[in-house]
């Protein structure tokens, strides 16, 4: 099972190696895809996991046992859907290919498995109805 999502841990969890536990006690293949951490700061990953289902539930048990909150990335970016005019603006920027144009409709279809959070959507977007936030 594959997944992607920001790791959110407190300034007692940084100097724990939390992604080596999930590799090694948890078979988990991790991507870090985007990171802030500082020692005396709440740290955050944005980070993408493949593990069996098991594996996948028993390694969040973990890291929610050290006070890590788990945010899924389709908490973290939004699309008005109600306002979009589905311009395609924001796909042409989009280089994981995560905002794509449906061909059947030509609607916007936002895929938050291949979302990287760069930011990038938000400001090629005209109508400014995209956010997207690394929490």
């Amino acid at each position: 099972m594959r997944r992607r999502f920001t790791i959110k841990f407190p300034p007692e969890s940084t100097n724990i190696p939390l992604t080596y536990h999930l590799i090694k006690d948890y078979n988990f293949m991790v991507n870090i895809l985007r990171a802030a951490i500082s020692g005396e700061q709440e740290g955050r990953l944005l980070i993408e996991v493949e593990a069996e289902e098991e594996n996948l539930e028993r390694g969040l048990a973990f890291l929610k046992s050290h006070n890590v909150t788990i945010i899924p990335l389709d908490q973290q970016v939004t699309v008005d859907k109600t306002r979009c005019i589905h311009c395609g603006a924001c796909t042409a920027v989009c280089f994981s290919g995560s905002l794509a144009m449906d061909r059947n409709n030509w609607e916007l279809v936002f895929d938050s498995e291949k979302c990287v959070m760069c930011g990038l959507c938000v400001t090629a977007c005209p109508l400014r109805i995209i956010q997207a936030e690394f929490k």
